[in-house]
């Protein structure tokens, strides 16, 4: 198991070079294939009622192919190249979302807050939420130059959990350590499951040769999320796994809401995350 075509998504941000460096890595890691989508939303009026890409953006996407073409010959890995027709900003989410069903892995930038409008906001969100593919955003600021060595797991033994832990193996297979942060409610939160099967994430990571550790963290009076940052920073983690979760209205217990957790994730983070929806 592992990844074999790695889609990384390219635009003309001064982040794209960042992004592109940590896919390339990666696929050097699995052998795999990366797939360049230049998607940026259009600026030109009469392009976006035409619904066709503007000289502009057709000349920054051919100078970005011509980087991104570059860099992956320097790495020895074998790329190909999608470019979406234009970049009306309901199509560059639509046709990112189906392109990311095509291959293993997503490579995204975080969106940066009062950041350039080349991006919707919402493309990290959308294709999580609807591609049926792992994410991996790529925070706005710092550099990456390794990722996986030092992996944290968010894990609530939830669907989308469970779904991030796989998704990550191939990386983890890699990782120097591996620490499972299992994330409790209050104890007078939880109510009695009854009788199950001793069940073990650290069991099934020794089955694909991951050598993991658990630590048990029981949240109060502070956000989760804030909680497993803090810690992935005491461990000096460079990637975090998670499940990604849409909703964002309160529940029953608001600092266990998943979905308003993985937008606080998305708008805090400060190392690469893998999430899986």
């Amino acid at each position: 198991m592992g990844y074999k075509n790695i889609l990384v998504h390219l635009d003309e941000g001064d982040r794209c070079s960042e992004r592109l460096g940590v896919a390339l890595r990666l696929a050097q890691s699995c052998g795999a294939t990366v797939t360049g989508l230049f998607a940026q939303s259009e600026n030109s009026g009469p392009s976006l009622v035409a619904r066709r890409a503007s000289d502009h953006l057709l000349a920054a996407a051919q100078r970005v192919r011509e980087v991104f073409e570059a860099a992956a010959a320097d790495a020895g890995v074998t790329a190909r190249w999608w470019q979406l027709s234009h970049g009306e900003y309901g199509h560059v989410i639509g046709e990112t979302v189906i392109c990311a069903r095509y291959t293993d892995l997503v490579v995204l930038g975080q969106h940066e807050q009062g950041g350039d409008n080349r991006v919707p906001p919402s493309l990290v969100e959308e294709v999580l939420l609807n591609a049926g593919r792992p994410v991996l955003v790529v925070p706005f600021a710092g550099q990456f130059p390794v990722v996986g060595e030092r992996v944290i797991i968010a894990w609530n033994a939830s669907r989308e959990a469970a779904r991030a832990v796989n998704d990550a193996i191939p990386v983890m297979k890699h990782a120097k350590s591996v620490l499972v942060l299992a994330l409790h409610p209050p104890r007078d939160s939880v109510a009695d499951s009854g009788e199950v099967p001793q069940v073990d994430i650290l069991e099934h990571l020794a089955s694909h040769g991951i050598e993991a550790k658990r630590e048990r963290m029981t949240v109060q009076n502070i956000l989760p999320m804030d909680a497993v940052l803090s810690r992935a920073s005491d461990e000096g983690s460079d990637l975090l796994v998670m499940g990604g979760f849409g909703g964002y209205s309160a529940g029953a217990f608001p600092l266990f809401n998943r979905g308003s957790n993985t937008r606080h994730i998305l708008r805090q983070m400060t190392i690469p995350v893998l999430m899986s929806h």
